[in-house]
């Protein structure tokens, strides 16, 4: 198991645009725990927490909503109007309920955001499509800098992170990769390596200038059972881009869908593995072989839910060792010191130490 990282350079690119669109980009890093001054001064490269990212994404968002704009990106990851959809799509029994329930949001609140989705189905095709529309001339300039760097490909960047993460959040409600067909961006494309960073996430080819936003995907997957709760919903949004970027860094969904569940309420102890393959509304034998094909396992998951939990509780509300033994289920202290170490490296306070040198990043 090991702590999913990023490269300093995304921290550094998003307080960058912060500070263009006109906000205090050191007030909203400061306001997660993290001091922008020593991540601008880190190698772009330097590996930081994703789920710290995560939590500058979201203060992010929050302030660019009070500019009354649709924001553009990732279509709307982190926003008020986001997460309302989130909640009303949970209570659907299936992927393709939950869609059309989020077609019907988006159609009411699309004259506000400007973006919308559809579900395309032919009864003659064995694939669907999801379609993610963006209407540009509904985001103001004030959240596209004519002086940023990705200004001129504003458009490609709106569309593809927009199909991008409804993939994933797709993904997330069944616990299992959704293994598109094809990619098609209504938009030309940046670069070779942009394009090669989408059919990795996609692991499917990826057309540009396509005369349509969409991806494809086998129309079976619309029956799958959703497997989230709204308890487990509530996680998600608490850290929805950590969890997004974790989806596309491997196709291990089972083992997200699982994490959510395992971390709903870890003072009543973990689940047993038969109660989650009851939740995922799998057999006991069917859950192992698609953990097997992930290559994880139950306790292995828990062991990465433990150290999130420990992680976010030394440095956001300085957690004693002694207290975090007990309540991550370790009979002594001294036991959780040493998993702590195989699963960051560190000992609790050297890793904290650590964090607070760079302002919690």
């Amino acid at each position: 198991m090991s702590e999913i990282t990023i490269g300093a350079k995304k921290f550094q690119r998003l307080l960058d645009y912060l500070t263009r669109i006109g906000l205090d980009a050191e007030a909203i890093a400061a306001s997660v725990e993290l001091n922008s001054d020593r991540i601008a001064a880190l190698d772009p490269e330097h590996p930081l927490p994703a789920r710290h990212y995560s939590s500058l994404y979201r203060a992010g968002v929050r302030q660019m909503q009070q500019l009354n704009q649709p924001i553009p990106w990732a279509a709307g990851l982190g926003g008020e109007s986001f997460e309302l959809m989130c909640h009303c799509m949970i209570g659907a029994r299936t992927l393709g309920g939950a869609l059309r329930l989020a077609e019907r949001f988006d159609r009411q609140l699309y004259p506000l955001n400007g973006y919308r989705i559809s579900l395309l189905e032919d009864p003659a095709e064995r694939h669907v499509k999801l379609s993610y529309t963006f209407d540009l001339s509904e985001a103001g300039a004030a959240l596209i800098p004519e002086d940023w760097d990705r200004a001129d490909s504003k458009m490609t960047v709106a569309r593809s992170s927009g199909l991008r993460m409804w993939h994933a959040l797709c993904g997330w409600l069944i616990g299992q990769s959704v293994t598109a067909l094809e990619l098609r961006i209504d938009a030309p494309s940046l670069s070779q390596e942009y394009e090669d960073a989408l059919v990795k996430v996609f692991d499917a080819p990826v057309y540009f200038d396509a005369g349509e936003n969409t991806f494809s995907f086998d129309r079976a997957l619309l029956d799958r059972r959703v497997v989230h709760t709204s308890k487990s919903l509530a996680e998600f949004l608490k850290n929805s881009v950590y969890y997004l970027i974790a989806v596309d860094s491997g196709p291990a969904s089972t083992s997200a869908a699982i994490k959510s569940l395992v971390s709903i309420d870890l003072s009543e102890g973990t689940p047993s593995f038969s109660a989650i393959a009851s939740m995922l509304y799998m057999s006991e034998s069917s859950l192992r072989r698609c953990l097997q094909g992930e290559q994880t396992s139950y306790q292995a998951i828990k062991d990465e839910v433990r150290c999130e939990v420990a992680i976010d509780k030394l440095l956001n509300e300085d957690a004693r060792v002694a207290d975090l033994a007990e309540l991550l289920g370790f009979t002594e202290a001294s036991s959780f010191v040493r998993s702590f170490k195989n699963w960051t490296g560190h000992t609790p306070k050297s890793y904290r130490d650590r964090m607070l040198s760079l302002g919690r990043v």
